[in-house]
């Protein structure tokens, strides 16, 4: 098949990206509609099967493929279209970007999942086989490398109908002289073992299997001979995964070992009784092991994702408080903050993170911690040479800015009225899925649109719920997070405060909850331009975490990391590279040299290393951090494309600009292929390619450059989006070499008006959009105007600095 080239006229085969006892899976080129997608090639039958056989075989397939490709849920892979080509059937399916659970666990070197990403997963999955299971649909083969997790975070279900075609044609192994047909042992129910009628509560169990297995490292029957494995999922009761695994909470022990009932009615009913089984684990007070029985908060029911569990949102994982993309670089030249735009807003200043040694899937918005998984310690102890920083006295006020203080009572507050009504399960769930639906906006760079789901989803919870419940917080704490994402800094500050005053009554001061609220506050206070206000609820938040936590905790280390990056912004750029080094040092003891957050480490290195003007060594940094990524992640991974970026910027800093040029162009085609043409990411490496045309002095490419990516911006990111506001510079850079002044000024005074509107008129990138406009009159020859808009300029910077910005 692979020597074709061409299946049926229209699909190119590219590559090869999976072999198997089914077939192969091939990345191809749907020639008619220009689309990359996957194409299954089943093995052609053999001699020994008459025409008749084959008849009915290719029915059978037609009929199996009908049915996958009429499953629309966003759990499961769609399945474009089927047929034969000279002999042998294909399917042609929507092409993953993604790792399927195994790859996961061997890139993890098969230590379990972090348990946030077990429950995402779980979550997931179980809303997918609820709608297949609605449909009559019976998957049979479930098993981790049937399960995949794509970029964004989301999960989805491989290969309906196709284990049922392997069993007909004859492809699945048989265990020698028992006539028992096998598809994979280890993930097998005893009905299917016993050969009597399987049904959805087959794929319960098969789930449990896969679920114990990535929860605990191992299956549930991990024996080298196969019919033991067998004997054992029909007579052995499994042993509980907590015994594998002392944290994992409770509840989802209890979970698993019912899914793996070895009578189908002891298990779960249906995936859906098993989704709420798994919102009520969220919804209600945990007992995380290892606590001394202290309940912890719940999540709020949700089916989420992002990299991350459904129901509570946790802050993100955002590293840093990163530079409205193109600020302070000559040329307006915009770079990716590593772990910000890239690790999907992955990276946010939040508080939540992975449990040491976890793996993200990394984009769009990683997993939120529920809060049973805050607060674990590491095991490692203090590390030495840290640079510190004395905290303020959190009594002692903020430069103005609120820092949160504990009531004599935490709870004595709460505000909550005695008459509500009890909400119903359903209407919980359909809450929950409404929230998801909002991450999934803000995953897709939809943030307005997520905006108006999460703050429509908490007024409903507050009615419900309470104002103070903390489903109705996490609503509030994602409309915040999505106001900061456009550009509304000052409306999202407000929110958190009020989210964090809400959690420190609830909860407390130093509960982690309220303290992600309090650590996306100090970004939205960097974002107005009030680097020190932020500094000194950084710091805050960073002696809370080391008293709780300890400083070698991953959520402490990435405030330590948010802290590195406001340094800089402070000026402080040597203290800045030094504990961003020492944040990097530990995050590779505790977490591992190539894990993702000790790369976002050495890019913050490596970044503050350019500000320094040593860019050689930063080039050389991010090399090593995009080979390393493309190693664990994937050459087209998110991440490794951010590196990419910044490989880019280096080279042109250090005046190789022809192969600054040559390499954005090349990072342009493989994020067009990856992500597509308009996604903003595409977009910045195109940003880069005009840079550098103008760089070459070929200033009419780079001015045609600039405008289209502008134009593309604005219509998807919006008129005033940091972005869009770096590419209208660009071009009226472009207009002024051209000589056309006039028009510049115009394009300058358009910026720094959004600017004005936006971040306040003496915000930094503000007052440096006015500079612009004051030089270009001078080119004017409007040497007056210049003069006074050069004044006011003056008076507005001393301003902010004698306020302590």
């Amino acid at each position: 098949m692979g020597d074709t080239r061409l299946i049926h006229g229209r699909y190119r085969l590219l590559d090869l990206i999976g072999r198997g006892g089914m077939g192969e899976v091939w990345r191809a080129r749907d020639e008619s509609l220009g689309r990359q997608v996957a194409v299954k090639c089943l093995k052609p039958l053999g001699s020994g099967h008459d025409q008749s056989f084959g008849r009915v075989l290719r029915e059978r397939f037609r009929r199996e493929a009908r049915v996958a490709a009429a499953l629309q849920h966003r759990g499961i892979t769609v399945v474009h279209d089927f047929g034969e080509s000279d002999g042998v059937l294909y399917l042609v399916m929507e092409l993953l970007q993604g790792r399927n659970l195994s790859q996961l666990l061997e890139d993890n070197k098969q230590h379990p999942l972090p348990v946030e990403q077990i429950v995402d997963i779980a979550e997931q999955v179980a809303a997918a086989l609820a709608y297949t299971h609605d449909q009559g649909v019976v998957h049979r083969d479930l098993k981790p490398a049937n399960i995949v997790r794509t970029a964004d975070g989301t999960v989805k279900i491989c290969d309906f109908g196709i284990a049922r075609l392997g069993h007909d044609i004859g492809f699945t192994s048989r265990l020698t002289g028992t006539g028992v047909a096998m598809g994979t042992p280890h993930y097998m129910s005893p009905e299917q073992i016993s050969g009597s009628p399987v049904d959805r509560r087959s794929d319960l169990y098969s789930f449990g299997c896969v679920l114990y297995e990535i929860a605990t490292g191992v299956p549930p029957f991990d024996l080298d001979d196969a019919w033991a494995v067998l004997v054992g999922h029909r007579d052995t009761p499994p042993r509980p995964p907590r015994t594998h695994r002392a944290e994992l909470p409770e509840q989802l022990d209890r979970i698993i070992l019912d899914l793996l009932a070895k009578d189908p009615a002891a298990r779960p009913d249906t995936a859906r009784e098993l989704s709420r089984r798994l919102a009520a684990l969220r919804a209600g007070p945990l007992v995380v092991p290892g606590s001394a029985g202290e309940p912890v908060s719940g999540a709020a029911p949700a089916t989420q994702d992002r990299a991350g569990p459904p129901g509570r949102t946790r802050p993100g994982w955002a590293e840093r408080a990163a530079l409205p993309p193109g600020e302070g670089l000559p040329s307006g030249e915009g770079r990716v903050t590593a772990g910000e735009t890239e690790a999907a807003a992955a990276e946010r200043a939040a508080g939540a993170a992975p449990a040491a040694g976890g793996r993200r899937a990394g984009t769009g918005r990683p997993a939120r911690l529920p809060s049973w998984t805050r607060g674990m310690t590491t095991g490692h102890k203090t590390a030495g040479g840290t640079l510190r920083t004395t905290p303020p006295d959190p009594a002692a006020g903020l430069s103005g800015e609120w820092i949160p203080r504990p009531a004599a009572d935490p709870r004595a507050d709460r505000s909550v009225p005695d008459d509500l009504p009890t909400p119903s399960p359903e209407t919980l769930t359909a809450l929950a899925a409404r929230h998801n639906a909002g991450l999934s906006l803000g995953r897709l760079g939809r943030w307005a649109e997520a905006e108006e789901v999460h703050r429509a989803v908490a007024a409903e919870r507050r009615r419900l719920l309470g104002p103070e419940h903390p489903d109705t917080l996490a609503g509030r704490y994602e409309v915040a997070f999505a106001l900061s994402r456009t550009g509304r800094a000052a409306e999202a500050l407000q929110e958190y405060k009020q989210v964090a005053e809400a959690r420190i009554r609830a909860l407390g001061a130093d509960h982690p909850d309220t303290l992600a609220a309090r650590q996306e506050m100090a970004y939205v206070l960097a974002q107005l331009g009030r680097a020190f206000d932020a500094h000194q609820v950084y710091l805050s938040v960073l002696s809370a975490r080391e008293r709780t936590m300890g400083p070698d905790h991953p959520d402490t280390l990435r405030c330590r990391h948010n802290l590195a990056f406001n340094l800089g912004r402070l000026g402080r750029l040597e203290d800045s590279c030094g504990m961003a080094r020492e944040v990097a040092r530990a995050r590779a003891r505790v977490l591992g040299p190539t894990h993702p957050d000790t790369l976002v480490s050495r890019c913050e290195v490596a970044y503050t290393l350019g500000l320094l003007g040593r860019w050689q060594e930063a080039l050389d940094i991010y090399r090593e951090v995009a080979e390393a990524r493309a190693a664990v992640l994937g050459p087209d991974h998110p991440d490794t494309l951010a590196a990419r970026y910044e490989i880019g910027i280096s080279l042109g800093r250090l005046g190789h600009i022809t192969r600054a040029l040559e390499h954005y162009r090349e990072l342009v085609r493989d994020r067009t292929r990856v992500q597509g043409p308009t996604h903003p990411e595409t977009l910045r490496a195109r940003h880069g390619v005009g840079v550098n045309l103008g760089r070459l002095g070929r200033w009419e490419e780079a001015l045609a450059e600039s405008r289209e990516v502008c134009a593309l911006r604005e219509s998807t990111l919006g008129p005033d989006h940091p972005d869009t506001l770096v590419s209208r510079r660009e071009v009226a850079v472009g207009l002024g070499w051209l000589g056309r002044w006039a028009e510049a000024l115009t394009e300058y005074r358009s910026v720094a008006e959004a600017r004005e509107r936006v971040l306040g008129p003496d915000h930094p990138d503000t007052l440096a959009s006015r500079d612009d406009e004051a030089q270009c009159l001078q080119q004017l020859g409007r040497d007056t105007e210049a003069v006074d808009l050069y004044r006011q300029v003056a008076a507005l910077r001393r301003r902010a600095t004698a306020d302590g910005r």
